[in-house]
């Protein structure tokens, strides 16, 4: 009995004690820092990824109201440059009728009737 008495005692020794929780303990005291940095320094990663996201999206944002912008002015532009093309058109056109018009009075009058200055002078 003493024999296996003797092998129960190292059976329960060994199923007692564990070496990963001594590995576990051990890392834990001889690299406390290791573990409370990763976070932190993932924290502080994700922290950069999110300023930089925020400045690319702020970017994005700014880029994409000034081009509505933009668009807006350029239809403000194009609107105002087809009214003068039709103002431009009108005024022609008057400017046509006016000419005639003037055409046909100067036609009418006899002070701007051509004259034959030859037949005058003789």
């Amino acid at each position: 009995m003493d024999g296996s008495r003797k092998e129960e005692e190292e059976d329960s020794t060994f199923t007692n004690i564990s070496l990963a929780d001594d590995i576990d303990r051990s890392s834990k005291i001889l690299y406390p820092r290791h573990e409370s940095l990763l976070p932190k320094m993932m924290n502080a990663d994700m922290d950069a990824v999110d300023a930089e996201n925020q400045v690319e999206l702020e970017e994005k944002t700014r880029l994409i109201n000034q081009v509505l912008e933009l668009q807006h002015t350029l239809e403000d532009l194009s609107a105002r440059v087809d009214a003068v093309k039709e103002e431009n058109l009108k005024l022609k056109s008057e400017n046509q009728v006016l000419g005639q018009y003037i055409e046909n009075l100067m036609s009418a009058s006899s002070v701007f009737q051509t004259t034959d200055t030859k037949s005058k002078r003789k």
